[in-house]
């Protein structure tokens, strides 16, 4: 075998080694989510939905994070690639220190800003009753006592799945889960002989779970088998333009993401306007694209983690041949999705509701939705790829002109002016796809990323 066929064969073990792992762990969070829903509305609909609408408010306020973990993990990616440890050491220590600060003032946001959050809750809604609000603000200061240990976990564990050592992440996220699923029942419900806790008892369930898997990382972090090492004199000795580097490179992803959930809630909102049918409908299929966007987020992050490291070395052709085959398996695994979604699509649908009008609508609109799973799957790894060689202001304004453009103005045209419905919302979600996944492949294939400064 020549030394160019190994090359190939080089790239895609060393592809499949860093993302299966993650595929895993970022997929099985939804899954997580699913069944602690599971178990919520086994108390009531309403603490179901006081529940879910205290997520969101997490999940919106744990995208600031996303400026710590991404930019952290590209900056140490570009120093191990250079082979500068000491130097990726340093930024770890930096991001954790900036960490806990930003984790004590959320979880004063989460606590403080709970009744408030829930005050504007039209009351009318189902989600709104004073049971499902009560729920809510529970869960939510509850979760609050917990937030310095979820979120400096969140980072840790970000930072170690960014810098490669995926298998460590999985481990230790399957720790969390395992803890996580065995406890809330007994917590949520009183069993075995623990206290009937309601929706305070999922939220300690969460915080125990987290608390273990916190210090599983420190220990992870502290005893040189992963490729970090976490310094204390680093944790504890800020330095400003580390500081200044972390927030501008991880700046441009925060609002990025923002922005996508921005949309996500655009579209949302013009489903409810629809019918109650339409919004269980499109709540049904988000769900189910939560599940396979963490699975191509895997696959994004080893093509991140690999081409970022490859920059920093200045290795581009090896850069290329990584994201080449990204894009093939990830190509492959997604027309498998597609098929099997196609093929058992009616089970599927079934697995979430037995309502009848829910299950028409969805048979109609679900060939659409497996369809956009090709663009959707693609644009996830060529955004690792774009994030890997740097380019994040270039993907923080197509999302923002794309969400705008698509998102927000055409969905809303196809919706009420032509009455195309859900299916139109999908339709043009897809579209929006596919124009940024060919605007990011041009974006990368043109080079530009080769010629700017680390």
């Amino acid at each position: 075998m020549t030394e160019e066929s190994k090359q190939p064969q080089g790239a895609l073990k060393e592809f499949l080694k860093t993302s299966l792992p993650a595929v895993i762990d970022l997929s099985s969070q939804p899954l997580v989510w699913l069944y602690e829903a599971v178990l919520i509305s086994q108390v009531s609909i309403a603490a179901l939905g006081g529940v879910g609408l205290a997520f969101q408010f997490i999940i919106v306020t744990l995208t600031a994070v996303l400026t710590f973990v991404i930019g952290s993990s590209l900056i140490i990616n570009r120093h191990l690639g250079r082979g500068d440890t000491w130097a990726a050491n340093h930024i770890l220590g930096q991001s954790m220190m900036l960490g806990i600060g930003l984790a004590c003032i959320i979880g004063f946001i989460w606590y403080a800003g709970a009744p408030l959050f829930f005050r504007i809750i039209n009351e009318s809604e189902p989600i709104g009753t004073v049971s499902g609000i009560k729920s809510g603000i529970q869960y939510l200061q509850t979760i609050a006592y917990f937030a310095p240990v979820i979120i400096i976990c969140f980072i840790g564990l970000g930072i170690i799945r960014g810098s490669g050592d995926t298998h460590f992440a999985l481990i230790i996220n399957l720790v969390i889960i395992g803890i996580n699923i065995v406890l809330a029942p007994l917590l949520i419900f009183g069993r075995l002989g623990f206290p009937e806790l309601g929706v305070v008892g999922l939220a300690l369930a969460k915080g125990i779970a987290f608390s273990v898997g916190l210090l599983l990382t420190a220990v992870l972090l502290r005893s040189r088998k992963c490729r970090l090492f976490l310094s204390m004199r680093e944790m504890t000795t800020p330095k400003w333009e580390s500081v200044k580097l972390l927030f501008k490179t991880g700046f441009p992803t925060t609002v990025e993401q923002l922005t996508q959930s921005f949309g996500l809630l655009v579209i949302s909102l013009y489903a409810a306007r629809l019918s109650v049918v339409v919004l269980a409908t499109h709540q049904i299929l988000l769900l189910m694209q939560a599940v396979m966007s963490m699975f191509y987020q895997g696959l994004g992050m080893g093509s991140m983690t690999i081409i970022g490291k490859n920059v920093g070395a200045e290795e581009h052709q090896r850069a290329e041949r990584t994201a080449k085959v990204a894009g093939r398996v990830t190509l492959l695994i997604v027309l498998i999705i597609v098929l099997l979604i196609s093929l058992f699509s009616s089970a599927i649908l079934h697995f979430f509701t037995n309502d009848q009008d829910v299950l028409n609508l969805g048979l109609k609109v679900i060939i659409i939705f497996a369809l956009i799973q090709i663009p959707k799957g693609l644009n996830a790894v060529l955004t690792g790829n774009l994030r890997g060689a740097g380019e994040l202001k270039w993907l923080m304004w197509l999302t923002i002109i794309g969400v705008l453009i698509f998102e927000v103005s055409v969905t809303w045209a196809v919706v009420f002016v032509f009455q195309f419905a859900l299916a139109g919302i999908w339709f043009v979600h897809g579209c929006d796809e596919a124009t940024r996944s060919l605007f990011n492949y041009v974006r990368f294939r043109n080079g530009k990323w080769k010629f700017q400064n680390a």
